[in-house]
């Protein structure tokens, strides 16, 4: 090991509630490892944020200790042997070893047990199987480091025996490829996830959504998405043709714009995109207003003017008109994508448009269906006239809607009390 990298593992091992927990559960007849990410990124350089720990104790033991060391215990998954361990702002998940009993494809049914090996080679991928000793010693019984020196990702023995224990792990193949891997995918695992492709229709849409969320702003998601779309593996995911060529001209690492270059060109796609991956209600909001400022934009074979990047951004707000700007121009050549941030720079400039209902209100306006269309329409007169800044220069605009409106207004009737 490089001594780089020791001294990371060192310190690592010091950090205080680490360190405590390490002796309350590491001893006494029990072993306990760090496993899985953390040990793969100390051994790249990279932060280890999420620490999981492997443990012979069973989960009553491990709770036991914990709180004699002063953790909290939380039983998260003590059907599956995971506890958390809570202490000074943060949480280790701790699981006893295991083997899988059963699966679906799903979920397992698990055995507990005292083997590290059985425990590793149950996992997903080589360079995930990697254990840490208290002692600093690293453990690799599936080839895990050899694969990590020279950029593979490859599944555990089987890769079609791994798949069908969870059909989750096709996405989570290409997603560590897209983070880790170097080159095209391992060609056994990407045949396996050939294989198995019609198993994704079985999993729950909300851990495809978290798998391809994260899919879309690792490293080298252009290559890694090319090789999904060759082996027919992006459709089912969905639903749709993917924009690759659009998709690679985009610099945004916002997941959500990522998603709608690869995924969305009008309004019906933000709809399906809800049924495929089902979006929380902000990331729909913000699919469906990126589609509807595609759909307004497009067309056109040369840049929209300010004047109306400015109206489309009133309609679909200046978040969703920027990135449509950006997707519509993503496979043109630089001079165009050059003049398209320009533009983009040119709307952000762009002052607020501060008039809303109070100001309607106060005008006589009832509420109802003419307040909207009245500061739609007050928006328009302003932007037409170069945006001007300032409520009382904008209240100008707003008076002259009302004047053009108010004839075609109907009014809500007066109320009469019988004397």
């Amino acid at each position: 090991m490089k001594p780089k990298r020791a001294g990371a593992i060192a310190r690592f091992l010091a950090e205080p509630a680490l360190a405590r927990l390490l002796g309350a559960l590491d001893g006494d007849g029990e072993e306990t490892r760090i496993v899985g990410g953390a040990v793969r990124n100390l051994l790249l350089g990279e932060p280890a944020s999420d620490v999981d720990l492997a443990t012979t104790a069973l989960p009553e033991e491990t709770m036991r200790r914990g709180r004699a060391a002063g953790f909290k215990a939380v039983p998260t998954g003590i059907e599956h042997g995971t506890v958390t361990l809570v202490a000074e702002g943060a949480g280790f998940e701790v699981t006893t070893l295991r083997s899988d009993v059963e699966t679906d494809g799903r979920r397992a049914k698990v055995a507990f047990g005292r083997d590290f090996t059985a425990d590793a080679v149950r996992r997903d991928f080589t360079i995930n199987a990697l254990g840490l000793s208290r002692d600093g010693t690293i453990h690799d019984y599936c080839g895990g480091l050899d694969d990590l020196k020279h950029r593979r990702v490859r599944f555990i023995g089987d890769a079609g025996t791994r798949i069908r224990e969870d059909y989750l792990r096709i996405l989570r193949f290409f997603r560590f490829h897209a983070r880790y891997g170097a080159g095209e995918p391992d060609r056994q695992g990407l045949g396996a996830c050939i294989a198995g492709r019609a198993g994704l229709a079985g999993l729950s849409r909300e851990r495809v959504r978290a798998e391809l969320m994260k899919l879309l702003v690792a490293p080298g998601v252009i290559g890694t998405l090319r090789a999904m779309a060759g082996a027919g593996l992006i459709v089912p995911v969905i639903g749709g043709v993917p924009h690759l060529a659009r998709f690679s001209g985009v610099g945004d690492a916002d997941p959500i714009v990522r998603l709608a270059a690869l995924a969305v060109l009008v309004s019906e796609d933000a709809a399906r995109l809800r049924e495929r991956l089902r979006l929380s209600n902000t990331e729909l909001d913000r699919i469906e207003r990126i589609a509807r400022a595609l759909e307004a934009l497009g067309g056109g074979e040369r840049l929209p003017s300010l004047e109306r990047l400015r109206q489309v951004a009133g309609q679909a707000g200046r978040d969703a008109a920027t990135a449509a700007l950006a997707l519509l121009t993503a496979s043109a050549g630089e001079e165009t994508r050059a003049d398209a941030r320009n533009l983009a720079a040119r709307l952000e400039l762009t002052p607020p448009f501060l008039p809303g209902g109070h100001e309607l209100m106060a005008r006589g306006i009832p509420a109802g269906p003419w307040v909207g269309r009245l500061l739609d329409e007050a928006r328009r007169l302003w932007i037409e006239a170069g945006a001007p800044a300032g409520l009382e220069a904008q209240l100008a605009f707003l008076d002259r809607a009302v004047a053009a409106q108010r004839p075609l207004i109907v009014m809500p009737p007066f109320s009469t009390t019988p004397t």
